[in-house]
């Protein structure tokens, strides 16, 4: 199994002429099927995928981590190379979402319309539930347990009239079972990283926590959660894991300092083997 990260805030050096772009796009290659994880925000996905010898006309499914412009905002370009293609996402993907600041507002959420995503190509399968594909788990719906991660007071979602503080219903992960533990796959971890890796371990039945990559939303962490996380991640006993997108440079710091060599900048040209 080999996981390539098309799309981050960051690329690497090699291969020369990478793209970074705010967001994310993790590829996911086994022996029988290629998924992708989030389109970016924009071109990078296409972009890079040839770069790094990757054809996107080979993909067997996409899958949307969430419904924020930074993860679906490539889709469309993604679509044009890949033709009509299965697209697995939370029903709440397509709701209208803003950042909000004291008095003014930015459009956040996906910014095609279901119909133009469908022209284009997009099968679009909904799950609030897990969701199996051949090795790899998604984890639907993140059930919100500990006490310490908090969802960004920032962001909000327009029901009728109203804008309410957004739950992100539909922030979501992929889980992959290996030899060695879970290995999990983050989109944003608006629901919180440790929620998410608990609930990969709910639906799997395994306990042991191999690696984590993507985007953990430690950006917005205060002491207390930052202080949780660490101790949580070393009670995992965790061997890898490479932050990504939203995690932020104080967090990234941190977990460089506390993980050492177990710890990595999963940027856009980041390729992973597993077993």
């Amino acid at each position: 199994m080999r996981i390539t990260t098309l799309s981050e805030n960051t690329a690497g050096k090699r291969p020369k002429g990478l793209l970074a772009e705010y967001g994310l796009s993790i590829l996911v290659e086994t022996d029988e099927q290629k998924i992708l994880f989030d389109t970016g925000q924009n071109i990078s996905v296409v972009h890079n995928a040839p770069l790094l010898g990757i054809d996107l006309r080979d993909l067997d499914v996409i899958v949307l981590s969430h419904g924020h412009y930074d993860h679906t905002g490539g889709l469309k370009q993604v679509l044009e190379e890949t033709g009509e293609i299965e697209v697995i996402a939370h029903p709440d993907i397509f709701k209208r979402r803003y950042a909000k600041h004291e008095n003014s507002k930015t459009p956040i959420g996906i910014p095609y319309a279901k119909t133009e995503l469908e022209d284009a190509g997009a099968k679009f399968r909904f799950s609030e539930e897990p969701t199996t594909i051949g090795d790899i788990t998604i984890t639907g719906k993140v059930e919100r347990r500990t006490d310490f991660e908090k969802i960004d007071a920032t962001l909000y979602v327009e029901e009728g009239d109203e804008l309410k503080e957004d739950e992100l219903l539909d922030d979501q992960a992929l889980v992959i079972k290996t030899d060695r533990g879970l290995f999990v796959i983050l989109g944003c971890a608006h629901r919180g990283m440790i929620n998410t890796i608990e609930q990969a371990k709910r639906i799997t039945g395994e306990d042991k926590i191999y690696g984590v990559i993507g985007g953990t939303h430690l950006v917005a962490a205060d002491k207390l959660q930052m202080e949780e996380t660490v101790k949580a991640l070393k009670a995992y006993k965790i061997q890898r894991i490479g932050v990504s997108h939203c995690t932020g440079p104080q967090a990234s710091a941190r977990l460089a300092d506390e993980f050492g060599d177990r710890f990595f900048y999963n940027n856009a040209g980041s390729a992973i083997e597993l077993e």
